[in-house]
C-alpha cells in the first residue's frame, strides 16, 4: 500500500513574507534564486551593501528556501565570506538587523554550541519575540545544544535523513517541540545527491521555507500559535 506524503501549506508560495537569511550571503543571478529585496553585509566595520556570496553555502541555503516559498522576499545577511566562521556578537548584530528591518521569519543556518553565550542570545530572543520575528535554527550540533535555536521562541530543527524533503515531522524533546527536517538541498540537475551539499544547515533551510508558508497563512500569529499550526500541518 502507498502511504501519500502530506505536503504542509501546499498551495501557499510565502508571497509578501520577508526572510532574512544569516549566511555567507546570496548570488542572486543564481537560477535556484532569482532575485533577493535587499540584503546587508555585518562585519567588524560595521554595515555595507555587499552581501554577494562567495562561498556558495548561503546561496545553496536562499535555493532551498526559494523551492518552498517562490513568492517569499529574501534579504541576504552576509556574516561570513570565504570561511563560514564568525562570532557571537556577529550573529546577534544580524539577528537585531532583522528585527528592526522588519523581517517576518529569520534562517539561521548556523550557530553556537558555547554556552557562555546563552545569556545574549537569550535577550535577543526575546527582541524578536516581542516584535513577532520567528527565528528558525539547528537545535543541536555535534549532539550538543546549539544557540539559538535550543532557547524557547525559537523554532528548533534536527536532521532525519529518511523524511522527505516534501515534508517535516515535530515530536515533544525536553518538553519542547522540535522539527525533524530533511537535511538534502535542493537537488541540481546532472549533479549526484552524495556529491551536493547536505547537513543541518539545509534541514534548517527547508524548515524555513515550510514556516514561511506558514507565516503567509498566519500573518498575525504569535510564534505559540504559529508553532502549533506548524505541528498540526505535519500530523
Amino acid at each position: 500500500m502507498r502511504i501519500e506524503t502530506r505536503i504542509p501549506f501546499a498551495g501557499l508560495t510565502g508571497r509578501g513574507v520577508r526572510v532574512a537569511i544569516i549566511d555567507s550571503g546570496v548570488n542572486p543571478a543564481h537560477p535556484h534564486v532569482a532575485g533577493v529585496a535587499g540584503g546587508v553585509r555585518i562585519s567588524a566595520d560595521g554595515e555595507s551593501p555587499n552581501y554577494l556570496d562567495y562561498a556558495g553555502h548561503g546561496t545553496a541555503v536562499a535555493g532551498a528556501i526559494r523551492e518552498k516559498a517562490p513568492e517569499a522576499l529574501l534579504y541576504p545577511v552576509k556574516v561570513f565570506d570565504q570561511h563560514l566562521r564568525t562570532n557571537a556578537e556577529t550573529i546577534i548584530r544580524a539577528i537585531d538587523w532583522a528585527i528592526e528591518n522588519k523581517m517576518h521569519v529569520v534562517n539561521l543556518s548556523l550557530g553556537t554550541v558555547n554556552q557562555l553565550h546563552r545569556e545574549r542570545f537569550g535577550q535577543v530572543v526575546a527582541r524578536a519575540a516581542e516584535r513577532n520575528v520567528v527565528l528558525v535554527a539547528a537545535r543541536e550540533m555535534n549532539g550538543q545544544p546549539s544557540l539559538p535555536g535550543c532557547l524557547p521562541s525559537v523554532i528548533g530543527v534536527a536532521l532525519d535523513w529518511e523524511c522527505p524533503r516534501e515534508t517535516y515531522r515535530s515530536a515533544i524533546e525536553d518538553s519542547r517541540s522540535v522539527f525533524f527536517v530533511s537535511g538534502y538541498p535542493r537537488s541540481i540537475p546532472g549533479v549526484p545527491q552524495e556529491r551536493n551539499l547536505a547537513g543541518i544547515s539545509f534541514a534548517v533551510a527547508n524548515m524555513t521555507g515550510f514556516v514561511t508558508r506558514a507565516r503567509q497563512a498566519f500573518s498575525s500569529a504569535s510564534f505559540e500559535e504559529l508553532e502549533r499550526e506548524l505541528i498540526e500541518a505535519c500530523v
